[in-house]
C-alpha cells in the first residue's frame, strides 16, 4: 500500500478520535444538568478524560516502541472502544462517578492513537511538507469535532421521542441512559475501524522508532533540546485554551445577556466552533506550503488573544461571536507546534512524540480551572455571565505563551549536553 492510500487510512482514524473527543461538550451541560453538578464537579468530565493523556502517554509510548505505529494503532482503536462500551452500564445505573473511568479508559485509546498516528503521518511523504500533511491530517479530525457535538446533541435529545422539557422532569437514571445509544454506535465503529487497520498493509517507517536504534533513549535525553522542552508546554498551554473554551461554550452561549440559545441546539453552536477549525486548518495546511508555520503560529494566537479580550469587554451575540471565531486561529497551532517540537529528532522521535501528548493533559487542567475560577467569580460578583466572561482571561494567557513559543521558543539549537 502506497503513502496516499495509507494517508487515507489515518484520516478516518483522525475524524473518529475527533468526532469522540467533542461529543464531551455536549456531555457536559448534560450531566450537569442531570446530576445537578457545578461549574468545577462538571469539569470532572475533561479532567478524567485529559487526565489519561498524563497517565498513559509514556505507557503509550513504550508500547508504541515495542509494536510499531499500526499496531499501536489498533491497540488504541479496540481500548478506546472498549471505553465506550463501559459508559453504557454507567447510563444504564445512573451513576455520575461510573461515567469518569469509562471517559478515562475511552480516552486511554486515543492516546495511542495520537502516540502512534500523529509521528506516522508526518513521516508518510516528504520531510519538508509534514506541518501542511499533518495539519490536513488534523483537518479531518477537525471535521470530526465539528461533527461529534451536534450528532450527540441531537442523538442526546431525541432518543426518547420527548421535549426538552418531558425530558427534564424525567429521574436522572432515565435522563442519563439517553446517552447510550450514541455510545454503543461509537464502540461498533472503533472496533470495525481497528479490523481494518490489521487487514491494511501499512508502510512501517520503522526507522522513525527506537526498534531502528540499538542504543537506548531516555526522556531526559529529548528533553535537552530546548525547542523540544518548550514546545510541550505548549502543547499543554493550546490544547488546554481550545479545551477550555469548548467546554464552557456552551454554558456561555445559553446565557440569556449573551446568545439566549436554548439546550436543545446549543451542540449545533458548539459545532460551529469546531467548524471554523476546520475550515482553519485547510486553509492552514495550503498555506503553510508557502508561509513560515512559526510566524503564522505567532500571528494566529495573537488574534485569538484580541478576540478573547473582545468577549470580556462585550455582551450579547457579539461576545458569542467572538468565542466561536476563535476556533478558526486555533486550527493550525496543535499540528505545527508538534511538527516543530519532532523536527529533526530522528529516533528520538516516539520519546518526543510521547512527551506532547502527555502534555494534552492541559486539556484536563486549565478547564477545571476555569471551572474553580467562575465558580469564585460567581460567589464574588453574585453574575454568572460576569464570571464566565472574566475567567476567559485563563486561556488569554495561554495564548500569550504560545505567541512566544512561535516567534522565539520553537528555534531548533543544539542540545543542552552539547553546549560548552
Amino acid at each position: 500500500m502506497n503513502a496516499r492510500v495509507a494517508l487515507i487510512a489515518m484520516t478516518a482514524i483522525f475524524f473518529m478520535w475527533g468526532f469522540i473527543t467533542e461529543l464531551n461538550d455536549v456531555l457536559i451541560p448534560h450531566l450537569k444538568s442531570v446530576f445537578s453538578l457545578n461549574y468545577r464537579q462538571s469539569m470532572l468530565i475533561q479532567f478524567c478524560f485529559f487526565g489519561a493523556y498524563l497517565v498513559m502517554a509514556v505507557p503509550a509510548g513504550r508500547v508504541v516502541a515495542h509494536v510499531g505505529y499500526k499496531f499501536g494503532i489498533v491497540i488504541g482503536l479496540l481500548v478506546a472502544g472498549g471505553g465506550a462500551l463501559l459508559i453504557l452500564p454507567a447510563a444504564q445505573i445512573g451513576a455520575y462517578n461510573l461515567f469518569l473511568p469509562a471517559l478515562f479508559i475511552l480516552a486511554t485509546g486515543i492516546v495511542l492513537l495520537q502516540v502512534s498516528a500523529n509521528p506516522y503521518v508526518s513521516l508518510l511523504g516528504a520531510p519538508q511538507h509534514a506541518a501542511s500533511r499533518l495539519n490536513f491530517a488534523q483537518a479531518i479530525n477537525s471535521v470530526g469535532h465539528t461533527i461529534g457535538p451536534a450528532v450527540g446533541g441531537a442523538l442526546i435529545f431525541t432518543t426518547t421521542h420527548l421535549t426538552v422539557t418531558e425530558l427534564a422532569a424525567l429521574p436522572a437514571a432515565q435522563r442519563a441512559q439517553t446517552v447510550q445509544p450514541l455510545y454503543l454506535g461509537v464502540a461498533l465503529a472503533l472496533i470495525a475501524l481497528a479490523v481494518a487497520v490489521y487487514l491494511f498493509r501499512l508502510p512501517a517507517h520503522g526507522e522513525a522508532t527506537e526498534k531502528a536504534d540499538p542504543q537506548r533513549h531516555t526522556f531526559i535525553e529529548v528533553l535537552r533540546h530546548k525547542h523540544v522542552r518548550w514546545g510541550v508546554l505548549a502543547i499543554f498551554l493550546y490544547v488546554g485554551a481550545e479545551v477550555t473554551i469548548g467546554s464552557f461554550l456552551a454554558s456561555y452561549a445559553m446565557r440569556p445577556d449573551i446568545g439566549a440559545i436554548a439546550k436543545a441546539d446549543v451542540g449545533f453552536y458548539v459545532s460551529l466552533y469546531w467548524g471554523c477549525a476546520m475550515t482553519g486548518r485547510f486553509v492552514g495546511a495550503a498555506l503553510l506550503l508557502k508561509l513560515n508555520p512559526r510566524r503564522m503560529l505567532g500571528a494566529y494566537a495573537t488574534i485569538n488573544i484580541a478576540l478573547l479580550l473582545a468577549t470580556i469587554f462585550s455582551s450579547g451575540e457579539f461576545a458569542m461571536w467572538s468565542v466561536i471565531v476563535i476556533g478558526f486561529f486555533n486550527s493550525i497551532m496543535f499540528p505545527t507546534i508538534f511538527t516543530l517540537v519532532i523536527d529533526r529528532l530522528g529516533p528520538l522521535t516516539p520519546k518526543a512524540s510521547s512527551l506532547l501528548v502527555m502534555a494534552i493533559f492541559g486539556g484536563a487542567v486549565i478547564p477545571f480551572l476555569q471551572g474553580h475560577l467562575v465558580d469564585f467569580l460567581q460567589a464574588d460578583v453574585g453574575n454568572e455571565t460576569t464570571a464566565l466572561q472574566y475567567a476567559f482571561v485563563l486561556p488569554a494567557l495561554c495564548y500569550a505563551y504560545i505567541v512566544w513559543y512561535g516567534l522565539r521558543g520553537s528555534r531548533v539549537g543544539a542540545p543542552a549536553a552539547s553546549i560548552a
